[in-house]
């Protein structure tokens, strides 16, 4: 049954809404290629099943698990690369990626839509479909280790290190 341009309108709206969050969620648990992938395939289903998904009380936390499924069937290994925004890319720890691979995929996640997205810990919960208290223990937890691994006191962020001349 073909799509009325109402329904393509409200779809095209929800998805412009949401698309920066499926894809900042979705690529910091994923790595690039496959959490990109993962992001196509949750808008195609969204667009597919609209009728359907627009009902739901959270159809940006669904499609957001249709993204996850659709991930998990992709075995390339996650990585996490600086995008480029023109110019010179800005100063990241050396040692960042390794430190962010080494912790969960959860952990590295919620850190990365918190600390480098700047998302709430409520924003960041609701999407991933978790309570608040796991948001919390999951950034707690994964800041612990990241500042471990980089060698960061705790009295210093881990996005304030700075390179050493």
């Amino acid at each position: 049954m073909p799509i009325d341009q109402r329904e393509e309108s409200s779809f095209l709206r929800f998805a412009r809404a949401i698309e920066p969050g499926l894809r900042a969620a979705l690529v910091s648990y994923h790595g690039s290629e496959r959490g990109l992938e993962a992001v196509n395939d949750a808008l195609l289903y969204g667009w597919q099943q609209w009728a359907r998904v627009q009902r739901m009380r959270n159809p940006a936390g669904y499609l957001y698990s249709v993204g996850q499924r659709s991930a998990r069937r992709r075995r390339r290994p996650p990585r996490l690369d600086p995008g480029q925004s023109g110019g010179e890319p800005p100063w990241i720890e050396p040692g960042l990626n390794s430190a962010l691979d080494a912790l969960t995929p959860r952990q590295r996640q919620v850190v990365v839509l918190i600390e480098a997205y700047e998302w709430t810990q409520q924003e960041t919960a609701d999407l991933l479909g978790l309570r608040a208290s796991s948001v919390q223990t999951h950034l707690e937890r994964g800041l612990t280790r990241l500042k471990s691994a980089l060698g960061v006191g705790y009295e210093r962020s881990w996005r304030q290190v700075a390179p050493h001349d």
